[in-house]
């Protein structure tokens, strides 16, 4: 799934490598590595909360289709209470 993508692109990325880059640019270790990590965890985080799984968008599929399904009854239900009297009247 993307999402499973996602996590390894995520976990690939090397937050020693990047916080090693950090310091070459004149962070200390510790701001280095605080940073690769909280990089890190905010993509984790990010990745949780706007990712839609399979089971996401299946649930959201049935709510939608019951949703028309109500739609379809109450659309059927005004034309017979309202567009069948209004025929007959003009017919008869």
């Amino acid at each position: 799934t993307l999402k499973e993508v996602m996590e390894m692109a995520i976990t690939a990325l090397n937050t020693l490598k990047f916080a090693r880059q950090l310091e070459k640019a004149g962070f200390t270790q510790e701001q280095a590595e605080a940073q690769a990590e909280a990089i890190n965890d905010a993509f984790s985080e990010a990745l949780d909360k706007q990712v839609a799984t399979k089971a996401d968008i299946t649930e959201l599929r049935s709510e939608v289709m019951s949703e028309i399904t109500v739609i379809k009854w109450m659309l059927g239900v005004i034309f017979v209470v309202v567009v069948i009297p209004l025929i007959k009247s003009f017919l008869g």
